[in-house]
């Protein structure tokens, strides 16, 4: 007589209760199944808006599909913030570690075709990439970077650049980010090839203690991709060639400069490939209205802290108002509240008056001073007073407004001549 095949209620597996059914009915769960109802009482956590720059500049180098390569210690949140990240933008996350693969996972593997006389052999992608084609969007995660060798960062150049995983080209919809740790906290770590790291916008990725306090209670800052103004596009575009172009005309030793570091040539440096991102990201952040802290990560983690901060100054002088529209209505002028920026105004407008000397001018220019002093520290417009009574001619009046600015200079200078002196004394 055969055997019996069915089995009893004791032998079947057990169904793991959920944590809601866990809850409810806590005296029919075993000690497991209440172990994961608290794992996942631990993972419920919401998100809130919060002003946060770094997490603003990732997010807006996301939208302008430009890779990020985001720097920081082992557990400041790196991974953590991608994760969150593809959640609200609603992009399934694939994550690689670079470190624990060979070069072929990227180049891609050798096939024999049937007649590979005739076509050649191709190149496999890996499973993951096919995964990405599937899916036809993604947020391509490749962590631990700076743990690759040199071989596997070779394989890497072609992905991070035009896309392409063996003959596989993924979607324009995939975004690229990775992470490092820097080589002194790195797993038996490597400096990044400088090929490699021309090809990424550097973040540095720092904790902020009230985000970790805030976040540990359950709300995290919830990361969003910037509202673009449709209507400033153009604008924007214009605005950030303008800028960009301008610099370089000024200072063509920035277009091309590979530092002469190993460490800093595995940062940002500023090459033609840079500066195109960098342009890239000023007409997003323009058209975004980011603040000039989120710009300065962007254009600093693109080009270099030197040539970075060169082009935030360029942006600051091309926001400056013109001079010759100053002198035509000093009396309706608006004057920048930043005292570097104020400064250059005022110095522009001298410089006017010095290319063009007449007497409405120079009388203008006065007034503006006059009003510069009254709406600012007066110490900015002696250099400038100084050099317009510098201008005058012999058939010119003294208006009355110098009156007005003659103890602001006469004080500087008895400042100056006390400095002297006091330097005159140290010095015997």
């Amino acid at each position: 007589m055969p055997m019996s095949t069915s089995t009893s209620l004791s032998d079947s597996p057990a169904v793991p209760f959920s944590a809601a059914a866990t809850l409810a009915d806590p005296d029919r769960a075993s000690q497991l199944d209440v172990a994961d109802a608290l794992l996942t009482l631990l993972r419920e956590t919401g998100t809130e808006p919060r002003p946060d720059d770094q997490l603003e500049a990732l997010t807006l180098a996301v939208a302008a599909d430009r890779p990020v390569l985001l720097w920081g210690e082992p557990g400041i949140g790196k991974t953590a913030a991608l994760t969150q990240l593809a959640e609200t933008l609603d992009l399934p996350l694939t994550t690689v570690i670079a470190s624990v693969h060979e070069p072929s996972d990227f180049s891609g593997l050798p096939v024999l075709g049937s007649d590979p006389a005739q076509q050649g052999v191709p190149m496999a992608p890996p499973d993951w990439a096919v995964r990405l084609v599937r899916a036809g969007r993604g947020l391509l995660f490749l962590d631990e970077l700076s743990t690759a060798p040199p071989a596997v960062q070779a394989a890497l150049l072609r992905l991070v650049l035009e896309r392409r995983i063996g003959s596989l080209q993924l979607p324009p919809e995939v975004r690229i980010v990775a992470a490092a740790n820097p080589r002194a906290s790195a797993a038996d770590g490597w400096e990044l090839s400088p090929p490699l790291a021309n090809r990424f916008v550097h973040l540095q990725w720092v904790h902020d203690h009230d985000v970790v306090v805030r976040g540990l209670g359950g709300t995290w800052p919830r990361a969003t991709l910037p509202r673009l103004d449709p209507r400033r596009l153009a604008e924007s575009v214009a605005f950030a060639r303008r800028a960009v172009c301008g610099l370089l005309a000024a200072r063509p030793a920035l277009v091309h400069r590979l530092p002469a570091n190993e460490t800093r040539r595995g940062g940002a440096w500023p090459s033609p490939r840079s500066w195109e991102t960098a342009l890239c990201l000023v007409a997003f952040a323009t058209a975004a209205g980011s603040s000039r802290d989120v710009l300065s990560l962007l254009v600093r983690g693109t080009v270099g802290d030197g040539p970075g901060l060169e082009l935030l100054a360029s942006l600051d002088r091309m926001d400056l108002p013109d001079p010759e529209e100053l002198l035509a209505d000093p009396a309706g002028a608006e004057l920048p509240e930043r005292g570097d920026l104020r400064q250059a105004v005022l110095d522009g407008v001298v410089a006017a008056v010095r290319k063009r000397p007449e007497k409405d001018r120079w009388d203008a220019a006065w007034t503006l001073l006059v009003r510069a002093t009254e709406t600012g520290a007066p110490d900015l417009v002696v250099v400038p007073a100084t050099t317009l009574a510098s201008l005058r001619r012999p058939d010119w009046d003294v208006p009355a407004a110098i009156e007005r600015l003659a103890g602001v200079v006469s004080l500087s200078n008895r400042a100056d001549r006390s400095v002297a002196r006091v330097a005159a004394k140290a010095g015997r």
